[in-house]
């Protein structure tokens, strides 16, 4: 690997710093799916979306289901385009549109996944996310920089088996970061 590859983020988690001013990203965790000299993409992976379901979804689109595999929950992937769904997934599924973004993740767009999940053939594991996040070039280091963002590594377990509400605590004890001695302002010393 060329060195001009090595500061790049693919496949880690942003961990929102308590000091982030914007409540679209609250105690927000976000798998980085793409990373590079021309901005970065994401998925919050801890906001789960209360007012529209998967059977919603499911019904829009059309997909056909089997009721008796619990349908999965909805994230809100981010601020942009929030109609647009990704699913995160485990590459146990590596069919049609799939791209491995490292760590064991990949990222789908189809609807052939979602009818997968649908009928329980779908992933091992899956995150459904609405919309995404993304940053212009260089603006996610200026952030990272500013302290708005922490970088963790992105395991199966933080990104699909860790409970929503246990997510972002994790990540910090995982960077071995004591929430209470982090300053409540943005900033460099």
């Amino acid at each position: 690997m060329d060195n001009s590859q090595t500061n790049y983020l693919k496949g880690k988690c942003l961990v929102a710093a308590p000091s982030l001013d914007d409540e679209r990203f609250e105690h927000a965790v976000v798998y980085l799916c793409a990373h590079s000299a021309q901005g970065a993409m994401g998925f919050v992976i801890n906001h789960k979306i209360t007012e529209f379901s998967f059977l919603d979804l499911a019904m829009q689109l059309p997909i056909r289901f089997d009721m008796s595999i619990p349908p999965p929950a909805l994230y809100q992937g981010g601020p942009v385009d929030k109609v647009r769904g990704f699913v995160l997934h485990t590459t146990d599924y590596l069919l049609g549109d799939c791209v491995v973004t490292g760590g064991g993740v990949a990222v789908s767009s189809s609807v052939d996944i979602l009818s997968d999940i649908a009928k329980g053939d779908g992933p091992r594991e899956s995150i459904i996310a609405m919309g995404y996040a993304n940053w212009a070039p260089g603006q996610l280091e200026k952030e990272i920089i500013t302290n708005d963002w922490l970088v963790t590594s992105a395991s199966e377990e933080l990104v699909f088996k860790t409970k929503d509400e246990e997510k972002w605590q994790k990540a910090l004890d995982e960077l071995k970061i004591d929430i209470n001695r982090l300053s409540q302002f943005s900033g460099r010393a």
